[in-house]
């Protein structure tokens, strides 16, 4: 990647955007009862995978493919390697916070002990997130910095008043790291990769296989087997950015071909003794998932960037520029109804009426976020 500043690339904001509409619509769709296998989750010993065991990787791919432009800008900005990788702990740091704090918030919760429901626990938890990581755009930095430094005394304050278990005696702690604490681990080695490497193809090939390989050395019980699977798969969108936009381009679209054929042959390869499965995060689904990615955005280069078909994407642009806040939106709005003891209509709950309603309760946060970008609000780790 040239270490020139990089305009923004259409296809990549497509491609996050159209994620992350499509996260809220599986996660809606995942309380509708009724649906077609194909539409929920694989279970974890089912060796298969269904199209919502995608949406988690496109997130992971799109991490590594955005890491180039990344730090592209911060060196032609002449940033130092030492700022560099103070703002890259900074931020797989925001990302584990917050995903212990939301992981905390779905189950072992003890009101009694806490001294407040949990809906108003997590809102104040999100309130607390929006201080510490809102785009200010007032000039007084001082107060900017106060803002960030209430937010940080409200999540710590947060984070000792939580109590969990039957007798109360559990405190905050990562049960699991959650969606964004997993992106965040991602995030944080495949900067490592990029510092390694300089996202040279070839270096990066070897990394995935390293990924995989560590999975399959310790069939699974490493602790970091977990994390080198989902890196391999940010790892697979830093090497499509590179076919795409790399200094040494040559064929993108027939390369990406070959990139995707090779990580499904592997896939195919490993599949016997690694079954596929989101939940155990196997390699065998990380390899499809990276080689269905890498198709997906091909497909965007394509009719984005080649055909010049753009203008469909102005329906996702919002989640693409304030994709962190859009991700927050549903919890922040199932909180509050939980708290104020409202509900959706129980026709919404399954069926057709609760498919639609899905595709309904998406646009519905897409078109929030566009307001919420029009009013300057957007949050920045």
């Amino acid at each position: 990647m040239a270490n020139s500043k990089p305009a923004r690339i259409l296809a990549i904001d497509a491609f996050r955007g159209i994620t992350i509409l499509v996260m809220i619509f599986v996660n809606t769709l995942a309380g509708v009862r009724g649906m077609p296998a194909w539409m929920e989750h694989a279970p974890a010993d089912a060796d298969a995978m269904t199209f919502p065991d995608v949406v988690f990787p496109a997130f992971l791919f799109i991490v590594g493919m955005s890491i180039p432009f990344a730090m592209a800008r911060r060196q032609a900005a002449g940033g130092t390697a030492a700022a560099r990788w103070l703002h890259v702990l900074a931020r797989a740091a925001g990302l584990l916070v917050l995903g212990v704090f939301m992981v905390n918030a779905e189950g072992g919760y003890n009101e009694a002990a806490t001294g407040m429901s949990i809906h108003l626990w997590s809102l104040l938890f999100y309130g607390c997130a929006m201080l510490v990581w809102m785009v200010y755009r007032f000039k007084s930095k001082a107060l900017a910095w106060a803002l960030r430094a209430a937010g940080v005394a409200g999540l710590l304050a947060l984070a000792l008043a939580f109590r969990g278990g039957p007798d109360g005696s559990l405190r905050l702690a990562p049960q699991w790291w959650g969606i964004l604490g997993l992106i965040g681990w991602a995030y944080l080695y495949s900067a490592v990769a990029w510092e390694l490497t300089r996202a040279r193809p070839l270096p990066l090939a070897a990394l995935v296989l390293a990924c995989t390989g560590l999975y399959c050395a310790t069939h699974g019980d490493s602790p970091q087997a977990e994390n080198a699977v989902h890196t391999s798969i940010a790892l697979c969108g830093m090497l499509t950015a590179q076919i795409f936009f790399g200094r040494q381009r040559g064929r993108p679209l027939r390369d990406a071909l070959l990139l995707a054929a090779g990580l499904a042959a592997l896939a195919l390869l490993l599949q016997p003794y690694f079954k596929i499965s989101k939940i155990q995060a196997t390699p065998s689904w990380a390899l499809y998932s990276s080689a269905i990615c890498v198709l997906l955005f091909a497909a965007l280069y394509w009719v984005v960037d080649l055909k010049r078909h753009g203008a469909w994407t102005a329906l996702v642009r919002p989640a693409a520029a304030n994709p962190l806040l859009v991700y927050l939106i549903p919890y922040i709005v199932y909180a509050l109804m939980q708290y104020l003891h409202l509900a959706f209509p129980g026709v919404l709950g399954s069926g057709l009426p609760g498919f639609f309603w899905a595709i309904a309760y998406a646009m519905f946060v897409m078109a929030l976020a566009a307001g919420l970008n029009r009013l300057h609000i957007k949050l920045q780790l």
